[in-house]
């Protein structure tokens, strides 16, 4: 039995591009009393592998929580696999605003103690017992209501670029840190308060909706699939969206615009910006916001230490880790020191800026092959840099520049440079430099368009 990933996540990616079908990137949860997650989980690679499907898939005692991205041609066989277990029967399938092929390259499913990390002993509440779910439009009612107490239980780096007017946004990295910090804040409000409740899908909720009822509080509501279904009702039925700015998500889009607000600001300068990077520096990774000017100053890192380390040779970079703890061990969300206009806690109901409104990330049904990703981008000259890793371009080649920011650009290579010499081609391995009509990015990818 293969219960393992056989491909790289650079070559499922080029599989992907060659197959040239549409994913959907969705999200779902359930909490239910599975005895052996370990056979749960063989089970369902077995029958998701089978379906190209891919994503980052939580099992524990308690249930499953599952980011996922499939091929849209295969959602209803998807859906027998989970119509195959009693308690995912018809389950919800929350569908991202925003599709990328390229959300999830590798099929990840890991047993856990907990799908949702709380801190806390499960035998002191029943999970179950959970809070009254509100649709957009009911959601949107309650808190019209003076009466009304509404928390944000996501992260300080999600909230910070989006969240529901008048909400609570603790100052807090992990879900288990918000739960006594909000208990103590609302103790006064047990009995007379509407106590309303949000984040991303609705699995954080249901877990503090069940603690809180546990805790005393009598009138406790929850969003029915989080930001990711309020924004499927209120573009569907037209609904005033109360929800101002981007929805941060977990796969490597970090973000789904749901109203052109930006409320945050890029942690470097100032400028009103809501993009998240991660330092380019292999040493930090920290997740930051970063506008474009500094993106291309700062070569996608934090600090000027972290770029002067991202500037040494690979060896000597290596190193400088050698003996400390790195990647995941020490992924920082947000906090550091050389981030000078970092936000927590009190945020604005006030948009600092408007994003510009036009659908930039509109897929194009096009067929295409992976053949590069970009170096660099050089602005006062408008020359993009890429690394050609497939295939070979030339003169006349119809292109497609991909990437979350960017979205998809298409133009016709009129010249080309390979470290400074004019062309004709370019081949595998070479660097190559063309003018380019608009801004690219360091998460940008090369296709030929084929045909």
């Amino acid at each position: 039995m293969q219960l393992y990933n056989t491909l790289s996540a650079k070559e499922r990616a080029k599989l992907i591009d060659e197959a040239g079908k549409q994913r959907l990137t969705l999200s779902f949860y359930a909490y239910a009393k599975i005895l052996d997650p370990k056979k749960f989980r063989d089970e369902l690679f077995l029958a998701w592998n089978a379906l190209d499907a891919l994503g980052r898939i939580y099992v524990a005692h308690e249930g499953i929580n599952a980011q996922m991205s499939i091929p849209a041609d295969e959602l209803e066989n998807f859906r027998k696999t989970l119509d195959a277990y009693d308690f995912m029967k018809g389950i919800r399938l929350n569908v991202a605003v925003e599709q990328d092929d390229h959300s999830f390259l590798k099929l990840t499913i890991k047993v856990r103690h907990k799908i949702v990390a709380d801190g806390l002993n499960d035998e002191t509440f029943d999970v179950t017992n959970k809070g009254i779910h509100l649709k957009a439009q009911e959601f949107n009612n309650l808190l019209e209501d003076p009466n009304t107490i509404v928390v944000d239980f996501r992260n300080h780096y999600e909230s910070e670029v989006g969240h529901f007017e008048g909400a609570i946004t603790p100052d807090v990295e992990t879900f288990r840190e918000s739960l006594p910090i909000i208990n103590e804040q609302l103790q006064d409000f047990k009995e007379d308060k509407n106590l309303l409740m949000y984040c991303t899908g609705g699995i954080r909720c249901e877990k503090a909706s069940a603690y809180f009822k546990h805790q005393g509080f009598k009138n406790v509501y929850q969003l029915e699939g989080g930001i990711i279904e309020y924004t499927r009702q209120i573009k569907e039925e037209n609904i005033e969206s109360k929800f101002i700015g981007k929805n941060f998500v977990f796969d490597h889009r970090l973000g789904e615009r749901i109203t052109d607000d930006i409320v945050s600001q890029c942690h470097q300068c100032g400028k009103p910006c809501d993009n998240h990077t991660n330092c380019a520096n292999d040493a930090c990774h920290l997740l930051f916001i970063q506008c474009e000017d500094c993106k291309t100053s700062m070569e996608n890192c934090c600090s000027t230490e972290c770029l002067d380390i991202y500037h040494l040779p690979l060896e000597e970079q290596v190193k400088l880790r050698k003996g400390k703890e790195v990647g995941n061990k020490v992924f920082r969300k947000g906090k550091s020191e050389a981030l000078k206009f970092k936000s927590s806690g009190e945020l604005p109901n006030q948009p600092l800026a408007k994003a510009e409104t036009k659908n930039i990330r509109q897929k194009i049904a096009i067929k295409k092959v992976l053949i590069g990703k970009a170096e660099h981008y050089y602005t006062k000259s408008k020359i993009a840099q890429f690394l050609i890793e497939n295939n070979e371009l030339s003169l006349g080649d119809k292109v497609l520049i991909s990437g979350p920011t960017t979205g998809e650009q298409e133009f016709t290579i009129s010249k080309i440079f390979v470290k400074g010499i004019y062309c004709d081609t370019a081949k595998e391995g070479d660097q190559v430099t063309f003018e380019i009509p608009f801004r690219i990015r360091l998460s940008d990818k090369l296709y030929k368009i084929l045909g």
